[in-house]
């Protein structure tokens, strides 16, 4: 007698046990929602993987052919509903930018407030991607993102920030890149006025972070002045001296130790172009401390500073 289907087989009662019917299971398929076959004896995959997507380093992008007429295609194409044609848009901004950067220019707002966008979506391969095509317009344009795409620059900022403090590794060490990426495109005074409101910022990552692009922007203009005759001391009196060194003082103190080893930094570096390393101006740098900080915070700027020389 012909089995049933399964599907259709009666309840297993201890009578029909002692038969000892012996019936083949066959492993249940069923089609998956990217519309592959999943086998239930296997993990199937999380929904909206993105092992579709690539994430191409930027020496491996290639020119775009007939670049002149394809700049519309991708303002469409980053205006998509699809995520992944969002992706490999971001993708062709990336190469707009490395080699055809006065094409994007025009549209670089447009193109920006499509990056911070991508940058909050949930979705990782959109948000890593978006991040990787900011370090690349950081390289092509520098200062002119802060200058040419208005309040865009702003909100950039912010995310990075942002990404760079969050847990998930592969977007946090990416986001760290593109913020290393843009201290050294962009020219460090415009950049520290950026950078200055995000000190205090309620996330004490966000303040480390933005501590450390200080750092990095501050040694900036002391090794501009030493290797290339920029005046550091100079761009740092822009600035505002008193104000720099207060905001180091404050950073000493910061609940994370990461911004306290960048507010070391920082002052290192003040001391530096504040003195020459000339034993005849260490008097004057300990009176400027004094003058400017509270008697606390200027004990540790002085401890700082002498044991660093």
């Amino acid at each position: 007698m012909a089995l049933r289907p399964i599907d259709n087989a009666l309840p297993i009662t201890p009578d029909r046990l002692k038969k000892h019917v012996k019936v083949v299971s066959v492993p249940i398929q069923k089609q998956s929602e990217f519309g592959g076959v999943n086998d239930e004896n296997k993990a199937s995959l999380p929904p909206y993987t993105d092992s579709t997507i690539d994430y191409v380093s930027s020496v491996d992008l290639k020119p775009i052919s007939d670049p002149e007429s394809k700049i519309q295609g991708l303002i469409e194409g980053l205006d998509s509903k699809d995520w992944t044609k969002v992706c490999e848009s971001l993708n062709n901004a990336r190469r707009f930018a490395l080699y055809h950067s006065a094409l994007l220019l025009p549209v670089l707002e447009k193109v920006m407030l499509v990056v911070v966008k991508a940058m909050k979506n949930p979705r990782s391969a959109l948000c890593k991607t978006s991040i990787m095509a900011s370090s690349d317009i950081f390289n092509a344009f520098g200062d002119q993102l802060s200058d040419s795409t208005g309040d865009a620059f702003d909100h950039l900022l912010l995310q990075l920030l942002l990404k760079a403090s969050q847990d998930k590794k592969f977007v946090c060490e990416e986001a760290d890149k593109t913020l290393n990426a843009m201290v050294k495109s962009m020219t460090p005074l415009p950049l520290l006025n950026k950078l200055k409101s995000y000190v205090s910022h309620v996330n004490p990552r966000v303040r480390a972070k933005a501590a450390i692009s200080i750092s990095n922007s501050v040694s900036k203009m002391w090794w501009g002045s030493v290797w290339y005759g920029f005046q550091g001391l100079e761009r740092m009196n822009e600035f505002g001296l008193v104000a720099l060194v207060q905001m180091a003082a404050d950073l000493l103190n910061d609940r994370l130790p990461e911004a306290r080893e960048a507010a070391r930094s920082t002052v290192i570096s003040i001391h530096e172009a504040y003195t020459g390393n000339e034993e005849q101006k260490q008097e004057e740098w300990q009176d400027f401390c004094q003058s400017s900080l509270p008697p606390i915070h200027a004990q540790s700027m002085l401890k700082i500073t002498a044991t660093s020389q």
